[in-house]
């Protein structure tokens, strides 16, 4: 059975009895390659402890809504945006009366309202109050928002009877996670996307070259970001040490000349985003042999302009519909990165400052703007993966009125 490597998953754990299986999950979740990380609901740690839920997950545990804190650094909307999937595991009568209703007076049940990432809902209830026609309404409603329901089964219940209400496994709700991301078609599916990213190393002899300060994270979050929105994902990239995002497929190159035929090689493109920090120039001659340090000599080389992979990209008679590229400016940013918008006639400019004192080039974070022929769109800071979201998602918004 296929594994669920780099997806992540946020659980929220009901108040029920069953809130135990909730950590056996976690750690079956986590051998597959999941990312996990919960919200335990003040029921919840009535039966389990957020010590013990933070033990498995290596995560921060969240549990209130009105943590000044945590609604800076990780409020309910980001939480809900940046997962690949919510999973509500217990899924209590009163958690699923909210769902179902759009009550919002917890973490938990807020995130729900908030999100727009596919859920799955396994509950588990006294058989009475399963069948009861209130729950019966509130689960057909849920079914009809698009949220799946895993099943209770029928056995032993906690409070001594037996029919239907019991949890199910954790094996069948950890392989209903398999099989739903197996076979989730997100709103890029059919979409073919590339995505550049890295810096370029340009050889001046065998040992040595030209390079730039570029990690390369913002381009690899972007193509993880494409592919879990369902997008036939192509990444080219220079030389990072960095793990490629699942589902994405990865050509891995040195110089700006590798990095253009890579490009070229594999059109078309629906989407196309250079994100790479490619040099603009190599060394016209390469020295097969170490160049030795000769005293008093100055050492003279000569430069030749290399391929620009974003022009070429949006004046190709195979041209993606969509041409985004990347101003990495330390001064004048909106107004040299308009110029850069005309001057390679791509669709989008993503504009941002990578002056030292930034800390963007190679750090986490990044703050960026939006150049088009309509305007400038201002971003504040961000970490490179919620960018990426915001990003794929404006994409896809553009997309949905672009005929495919």
């Amino acid at each position: 059975m296929a594994d669920i490597k780099n997806k992540k998953i946020l659980m929220i754990i009901g108040g029920g009895i069953a809130a135990y299986k909730a950590l056996e999950l976690i750690r079956r979740l986590k051998e597959k390659g999941a990312h996990v990380r919960a919200i335990l609901t003040d029921g919840g740690a009535q039966f389990i402890t957020p010590l013990s839920v933070a033990s498995l997950t290596g995560e921060k545990v969240y549990t209130d809504l009105f943590s000044l804190k945590d609604e800076t650094e990780m409020g309910h909307i980001r939480l809900s945006r940046e997962a690949d999937l919510l999973l509500v595991v217990p899924a209590t009568a009163n958690l699923l009366a909210k769902m179902a209703n759009g009550i919002a007076d917890d973490l938990a049940s807020t995130t729900l309202l908030a999100t727009n990432k596919p859920v799955i809902a396994a509950p588990t209830m006294n058989m009475e109050m399963w069948a009861k026609p209130s729950t019966m309404r509130n689960i057909a409603q849920l079914k009809a928002d698009g949220i799946e329901i895993i099943s209770p089964e029928d056995g032993e219940l906690a409070c001594g009877e037996v029919g239907a209400g019991r949890l199910a496994t954790v094996e069948v709700i950890r392989d209903t996670v398999i099989q739903f991301f197996k076979g989730h078609k997100g709103p890029l599916d059919g979409r073919k996307v590339l995505v550049t990213a890295g810096p370029t190393h340009e050889p001046i002899d065998p040992v040595r070259y030209i390079a730039n300060r570029s990690s390369g994270k913002q381009g690899y979050a972007i193509a993880g970001a494409f592919s879990r929105f369902g997008a036939d994902t192509l990444l080219v990239s220079g030389p990072t040490h960095l793990e490629t995002p699942a589902d994405v497929t990865r050509i891995d190159v040195e110089t700006a000349a590798e990095m253009w035929r890579a490009v070229q090689n594999n059109l078309p493109y629906d989407v196309a985003v250079c994100s790479a920090a490619v040099s603009d120039w190599g060394v016209d001659k390469k020295a097969e042999q170490k160049i030795k340090k000769q005293s008093g000599a100055n050492q003279v080389m000569t430069f030749k302009e290399n391929p620009d992979i974003l022009a070429d990209l949006s004046t190709s008679n195979r041209r993606p519909g969509l041409v985004v590229g990347f101003a990495a400016e330390t001064e004048n940013l909106v107004k040299n990165a308009t110029t850069k918008l005309a001057r390679k006639k791509c669709d989008w400019i993503i504009a941002n400052d990578v002056s030292r004192e930034t800390g963007i080039m190679g750090g986490d974070t990044n703050e960026v703007q939006i150049i088009t022929k309509d305007g400038v769109e201002a971003w504040p800071v961000m970490k490179k993966e919620e960018v990426a979201i915001n990003l794929v998602e404006k994409i896809s918004n553009h997309l949905e009125s672009t005929p495919q």
